[in-house]
């Protein structure tokens, strides 16, 4: 039997994964959590052989969460599923320790396949993803830039970017506009979301 903890915020994507998953023979839930920051405590406390990882969620997203669970124990598998099938995304988690990578629109039998290739020590990435991955290549953004991005999501002005990271507002404001160039955005804020799109500012 293939002990799982399902980590997703949406209670009904939850519920109804775990489903499908219990109807397999050899396979069982028996965690689910709503955070990615309850995931460790649950794979520990519930002795798990594999870990299904939303992307999104609060606390700690599935990166991050991914990252601390094969650090602690790295005998658990990972494997992310997701809603947001963004090939940067599919990057940072394989860096991550995740061994697999697919959408929750998966066909049930294919989700319960990925498990079990997972378990097996297998990686499994859906194909499109892994195709987007090696078109795109790595983040043209410095780490410095991403932070720039990252701390401007909230619509904040320069002066309160250049507060929250201890920088001069001159350092900001070029920051923000190599990050501009770099993404072929012609605004700071779709600079951020064609960042986000492609999954250079998860964590």
């Amino acid at each position: 039997m293939i002990k799982l903890l399902l980590a997703d915020d949406q209670a009904l994507v939850r519920g109804a994964m775990a489903a499908l998953l219990d109807m397999e023979a050899d396979l069982k839930v028996v965690a689910e959590v709503g955070r990615g920051d309850e995931v460790l405590a649950a794979a520990r406390d519930h002795d798990i052989d594999v870990a299904l990882l939303d992307v999104e969620m609060p606390g700690l997203d599935g990166v991050a969460a991914a990252r601390e669970l094969h650090r602690a124990l790295p005998a658990v598998k990972v494997l992310m599923v997701t809603t947001f099938g963004r090939a940067g995304y599919l990057r940072q988690a394989m860096a991550a320790g995740a061994s697999g990578f697919i959408v929750k629109d998966t066909p049930a039998r294919q989700l319960a396949d990925a498990v079990r290739r997972v378990h097996e020590g297998l990686r499994v990435v859906d194909p499109e993803l892994a195709a987007q991955s090696l078109a795109q290549g790595e983040s043209p953004l410095t780490d410095r830039e991403s932070d720039v991005l990252r701390a401007a999501q909230d619509g904040g002005t320069v002066a309160d970017i250049a507060r929250e990271l201890r920088l001069s507002e001159g350092t900001v404001r070029n920051h923000l506009s190599s990050a501009i160039g770099k993404t072929g955005a012609r605004t700071r804020a779709e600079a951020v979301r064609l960042a986000l799109d492609n999954g250079w500012l998860l964590t």
